[in-house]
Formats: C-alpha cells, sequence, structure tokens
C-alpha cells in the first residue's frame, strides 16, 4: 500500500528533521530491518556492534556510538516481531554543543515493505531508503520492441517490474530479387504483425482497466516501436496513454533501463502536471464560478469548518504546522489536499493568492 497524502507530508517532514543533524565524529546510527527479518537477528547485531564500539579510541564518540546503540536495543525489546512492513531506526547525539549529551531515538514503520537491511554509523543518518517512500509511487506501463523481441514491464517509483518477454521467428531481410522475394517481404511483414499482436495483447492484459498505470512509454531500437505504437495493436485506452515514444539501442533489460533512463524529464513532467492541472482548475472556477473557490488562509479555514472544501491547495512556502492541521480538518469532511511547488507559473500564482487556495463543494454565503 502506497503512501496517501498525508503520510508523505509527515514523512517528508521527518526526513527534514532527521536530514538536518550532523555530528562531529561517525556516531549517528542508522538501522534498516526488512520485512520478514527477525527482531532476535538485528538485536545480536548490534549487540556486536555494541561490543566493536568498546575500541572506539575517542572517549566521546565511544560513549555516544554506545549510548545511542543502547538505545535501540531498548526500543527493540519492545518488539515481539518485525512489523508487517519492516522497521527503520535513527538514534544518536544531536546535541549541537560539543561535549553535551542529548542521545535522541526515531522509531519509523514503512507503509509499504522495505526490502533492505542496512546498519550505518555515520556523520548524518542515512535516509536514501526512506526518501524513496516520499516519492510518488505511480505505476508506469514500459514496452521496449524490435523485430526481434518485446517486453513488457511495469516502473513504480525507480523498480522496474519485468512482467513478459516475447521473441519473434521473424527472420531479416531478404537479399532475394523477383516475385519471390516480394512475396517473402509480404510473408516477413505478415509474421510482424503478428508478433506485434502477441506483444500488445499481453500489454492489453497487464495494463487495461488498471488504475494503478498513469501513462506508458514505449521504447526500442529503429522504426518498429513507432509502427507498434501507430498501430492497432494497443487497446486505444493504452494508446490514449501514452506519453513518450522513445528510442533505445536495445530491447531486454537493458532496453527496459535505458527507456526509462532516457524518460526522467518525461516522468518528472508529469508530476508537475499533476499540480498544474488541480491549480488550473482553481483559477478556471475562480474566473467561471468564483463562489465555488476561497483563498486566503481566513477564507479557507471557514470552509474547513464548514465541511466545503472539496480540494484544498497549499503553496510550499506555507507553514508546515498549519498545513499538517488544515489537512487533518480536511479529510474529516472527505477532501482531497496538495502542496504544489513555487517552480512553476501556476505555483507561483498560488503563492501570491495568500499561500492557501480551495475549491468548494458550496458557496460559504
Amino acid at each position: 500500500m502506497g503512501m496517501n497524502s498525508k503520510e508523505r507530508f509527515k514523512m517528508k517532514k521527518l526526513l527534514s528533521e532527521l536530514g538536518s543533524h550532523r555530528a562531529r565524529h561517525t556516531e549517528l546510527i542508522s538501522v534498516y530491518v526488512p520485512a520478514g527479518y527477525s527482531v532476535d537477528k538485528i538485536k545480536q547485531q548490534l549487540s556486536g556492534e555494541a561490543g566493536t564500539a568498546r575500541n572506539i579510541k575517542s572517549s566521546t564518540t565511544r560513549k555516544n556510538v554506545s549510548d545511542a546503540l543502547e538505545k535501540m536495543l531498548r526500543a527493540l525489546g519492545e518488539y515481539k516481531q518485525t512489523p508487517p512492513n519492516g522497521l527503520a531506526l535513527f538514534a544518536g547525539n544531536i546535541a549541537e554543543r560539543e561535549g553535551q549529551s542529548d542521545i535522541k531515538i526515531w522509531e519509523i514503520e514503512p507503509t509499504s515493505p522495505l526490502n533492505t537491511k542496512i546498519y550505518r554509523c555515520d556523520q548524518a543518518f542515512f535516509l536514501d531508503p526512506l526518501k524513496e517512500y516520499i516519492t510518488v509511487k505511480e505505476a508506469y506501463g514500459l514496452i521496449v520492441i524490435d523485430r526481434q523481441e518485446g517486453n513488457v514491464a511495469m516502473l513504480k517509483g525507480k523498480a522496474i517490474i519485468p512482467i513478459k518477454s516475447f521473441q519473434s521467428c521473424v527472420p531479416g531481410d531478404t537479399k532475394a530479387g523477383g516475385q519471390s522475394a516480394a512475396r517473402f517481404a509480404r510473408v516477413i511483414e505478415g509474421m510482424l504483425k503478428d508478433f506485434f499482436k502477441t506483444v500488445a495483447n499481453g500489454a492489453n492484459k497487464q495494463f487495461a482497466n488498471n488504475p494503478e498505470i498513469k501513462g506508458v512509454l514505449v521504447g526500442g531500437p529503429g522504426p518498429n516501436k513507432e509502427s507498434f505504437a501507430n498501430g492497432n495493436f494497443l487497446f486505444t485506452e493504452i494508446k490514449d496513454k501514452i506519453i513518450g515514444i522513445i528510442d533505445t539501442g536495445y530491447t531486454g533489460k537493458q532496453g527496459l533501463e535505458e527507456l526509462v533512463a532516457k524518460s526522467e524529464d518525461i516522468l518528472a513532467q508529469e508530476e508537475i502536471m499533476k499540480e498544474k492541472i488541480a491549480v488550473n482548475k482553481f483559477l478556471n472556477m475562480l474566473a467561471k464560478r468564483p463562489t465555488f473557490v476561497a483563498y486566503g488562509e481566513a477564507e479557507v479555514r471557514k470552509g474547513l469548518e464548514l465541511g466545503a472544501i472539496s480540494t484544498l491547495l497549499f503553496s510550499e512556502d506555507f507553514d508546515d504546522e498549519k498545513i499538517e492541521e488544515m489537512a487533518d480538518k480536511c479529510e474529516e469532511f472527505n477532501g482531497e489536499w496538495l502542496v504544489i511547488s513555487t517552480d512553476t507559473k501556476e505555483g507561483v500564482q498560488l503563492k501570491n493568492l495568500g499561500e492557501i487556495a480551495a475549491i468548494l463543494r458550496f458557496p460559504l454565503g
């Protein structure tokens, strides 16, 4: 299960807090326990690390590492087993002045299965695995194809999930001339179309009526990818979701990886587009049905109290504590909310409207 907006916002805030801490020496500890892994084994590992920590030359660093490990072991003592999605622990001395001690610990249960087992002691907390969780994990369909091979896969976050591979029996071009060559060319063309249909059937089966799929990327070497994407092979629903046709040097695993790498700008733009659409919908209604929108903190709070808000838009520059409070209120009445980047023209417009706006279910009166 992925994160909802509130969970993602809270995780982003927590990661910002963890990322702000820096130690003078390697004494901030990060531990990732994968889903299904034994808590007892992690305790054994940390006990071993505590023994190793006694050999640290600096008495201050030795004490800080030992105290952080002790706090982690005490915290793990509260768990009979690893939570269903795994566990991330962070502990260390976060005192700003050298010589002082303020050992803090954070325990995080991810909303999706954690597959990484890590122990790291460094000058900063290791946050990369959790940063993946604040990335919107929407899925994109991937197809790479040429006349010899076709591959169907799905992109979730940064993970490429292979679904099916297809090998064709289409022969290479013949050098023979005359009528035989023409007949052979027609046979090859028919075989190639049949192969395209086979690959398309695999993609149709996986991507049709799948609400997870937000877009489809098609790639491959040469002109076959265009013939496939523009032909009558894929369902109309899937063709309409094609957001890019990309030239790759390969098919197979390497081709899928190349397709994703070359589509980074397209995928980033897709995420920005969702924010643009939300803000433009608000601006449209502001122009045509102004009684069905509100902007500015006071007016939006009035809408929240009345349960009138359908969609709540925060500028990323709006106060974090207020976002959390007002988002909770919005969700009480089944409203949706988004935090809008100021990197776009629409984001700047929202900021200039008081950093907060809403689309209403009914006028406020």
